[in-house]
Formats: structure tokens, C-alpha cells, sequence
């Protein structure tokens, strides 16, 4: 753990400046800029002063966080076959989170799941292929680079109108899938 890095952290969160920290911990500007560039180590008292100026203590400071993963690679992923089409959850248990990435892969003459109304909204950006967005009684084709933005009031599904696979990424928030 790099202490000095940590504390400088820690203070500009805490919106202070050097000249702020050390009057608060009454150690000197020279004496904090010096430990912030790990050019020094504050003792174990001094860094119990010093956490006591930044509004923690010794256990919240070393206690370690396990860092979030944010990148995915295709290994990462979790696939699901059905006749019609196939799923891709692009995001590891994202049904956790507040909205939900997939890869939908429609097949041509199918049609996706049927979206039951729901209060959240989702997006989707066709990737690849011919659709038709059907909402209630309305029909939206679309074609590849499109996208739709949609609220869930009302169930829908989409339709591959093509004669290829069509690729779409759809998010919804809650997660629906």
C-alpha cells in the first residue's frame, strides 16, 4: 500500500489543502507534502493524528477493498441458445445492477421474448440485420446503426423481418432479462 498516495487521496476528497491538514493535525506543510511523496513515513501516532484530521482511523484506512472489475472480454460472458435466438449477457451477473446489457442474435422469420409491460426503460442499437419493433398495435422497422429508446408501459418484442441473423445490443433498466 503506498500510505503517502493514500492520504493525499484522502485529503483532496475531503476538499482540504496542505495548509488546511496541518492545522488541523498541527504537523507541518513541509512535514504532510513530504509523506504525500512517500519521501518520509509518519509513525503510527502521527497517522492516527493524521486520519483523525481527515475523519477516519487506522482500521477504515488499511482495510482493503476488493477492487470492481468494469472491463469484460467474451469469456466473461454468459450464452444462452434457444430456437428463436440466442442471448448474450455481455456484463457478469448484471441483474445485480441497476440496468442490463445483452447481445440478442434474433434468427431470420423469429421473434425475441415478449417484453411484459414493467416500469424501466431500454435501449437498443441494431448491430446488425433487419427488425421490427412491435409495441401494442404499432410496427417500427429497423435496420443496422438504428436504435430505439423506448418506456416499458407497454409490452413489445422485436421480429427479425429478414433473411439473416439480425444482432442487436439491448438495455434495459431494471434488468428484465
Amino acid at each position: 500500500m503506498n500510505i503517502g498516495e493514500k492520504l493525499k487521496e484522502l485529503r483532496l476528497r475531503n476538499g482540504l489543502t496542505l495548509e488546511e491538514l496541518a492545522a488541523r493535525s498541527e504537523l507541518t506543510k513541509g512535514f504532510l507534502s513530504q509523506v504525500e511523496r512517500d519521501l518520509t513515513s509518519p509513525s503510527i501516532s502521527t497517522l492516527e493524528d493524521l486520519l483523525e484530521a481527515l475523519g477516519t482511523n487506522l482500521a477504515e484506512f488499511f482495510k482493503s477493498e476488493k477492487e470492481e472489475k468494469i472491463v469484460f472480454s467474451q469469456q466473461d460472458f454468459f450464452v444462452a441458445e434457444k430456437d428463436a435466438y440466442t442471448i448474450e449477457w455481455i456484463i457478469p451477473n448484471a441483474q445485480k445492477n441497476e440496468m442490463e446489457p445483452i447481445l440478442l442474435t434474433l434468427h431470420p422469420h423469429e421473434r425475441s421474448m415478449l417484453m411484459e409491460s414493467h416500469n424501466g426503460e431500454e435501449f437498443g442499437y441494431v448491430l446488425k440485420g433487419t427488425l421490427t419493433l412491435v409495441k401494442g398495435n404499432k410496427h417500427y422497422r429497423l435496420k443496422a446503426k438504428e436504435t430505439f429508446y423506448l418506456d416499458g408501459k407497454t409490452s413489445h418484442y422485436l421480429e427479425n423481418t429478414g433473411s439473416s441473423d439480425a444482432k442487436i445490443l439491448w438495455i434495459t433498466t431494471p434488468p428484465m432479462f
